[in-house]
């Protein structure tokens, strides 16, 4: 073999992309199972997903409202001692539907998250399949601690702060319509404000933030911590704005801990 020879094999570009392409590829990078979808497929997919989403939103609002009492009795125990009033014909029939829309949609969240999962999950890479379960585990554990939280904790305490503050001067005879709209607003707010650390975690997985940038702006965590929870409580109570707050804090440092955890 002459020498001009072995200069052309060992500079053979197919040679040299296969080889840089095997060291530098990651399966994890890739998509298993790839297969070409027109625009049209995708439409008519995306079509089917909120069709069925929205079959069962429709089936758990409707077993919702069939047995709303024993819900709205539920929602009621935090503001034992107070007497509810219907002030305007129908009142509590649109209370009912209320409270049956905001159960439903809690009951039918696991299918139309699976729904959302299918619909995603043939355009993501093996990496980003292996956080896919995790975050919507942890982002329905956290939802539904938020609610908890919000149920045993924080209504009650805002609700004794209302109750106690007029004791004295006038007697506790509520709309019923205005209380389930304080207290609805209040567990979907606390619910979604404990998606905190699965925000985090999303974002230190994809690379836009690390661990150590979150833990430098912990100043102003502290501030947006103390306003969400004046916004959120609408009592004017240090200790009902401080439950939350605090429970934002932990969350957000909790977040923290996950995202280093994972190598972020």
């Amino acid at each position: 073999m002459t020498p001009s020879q072995d200069l052309d094999t060992s500079t053979d570009p197919d040679m040299d992309l296969e080889g840089y392409g095997n060291s530098e590829s990651d399966p994890l990078d890739q998509l298993p199972g790839e297969v070409e979808m027109s625009l049209f497929d995708h439409l008519e997919e995306l079509r089917q997903r909120i069709f069925y989403a929205l079959i069962a939103l429709a089936v758990g609002v409707i077993g919702c409202f069939f047995a709303v009492k024993p819900i709205v009795q539920l929602l009621e125990i935090p503001a034992h001692g107070v007497k509810f009033l219907q002030l305007a014909p129908g009142e509590y029939f649109f209370v009912s539907v209320k409270v049956a829309g905001y159960s439903g949609l809690v009951l039918a969240s696991p299918f139309v998250l699976y729904q959302i999962i299918q619909f995603v999950l043939p355009g993501l890479t093996r990496r980003e399949r292996r956080l896919l379960i995790p975050v919507m585990l942890g982002s329905s554990v956290l939802f539904a601690a938020g609610l908890l939280f919000a149920y045993v904790l924080l209504i009650p305490a805002a609700l004794n702060f209302f109750i106690s503050y007029g004791a004295d001067v006038v007697e506790q005879l509520w709309s019923i319509d205005k209380y389930f709209e304080f207290v609805l607003l209040l567990l979907f707010s606390v619910g979604l404000a404990f998606q905190i650390p699965v925000i985090q975690l999303l974002l230190g997985a994809l690379g836009i933030i690390s661990s150590q940038k979150m833990l430098s702006g912990w100043r102003y965590v502290i501030i947006g911590s103390v306003v969400l929870g004046a916004i959120l409580t609408p009592s004017t109570d240090p200790f009902t704005q401080s439950l939350l707050a605090g429970a934002v804090l932990g969350l957000y440092f909790g977040g923290i801990g996950m995202v280093k955890l994972v190598g972020k």
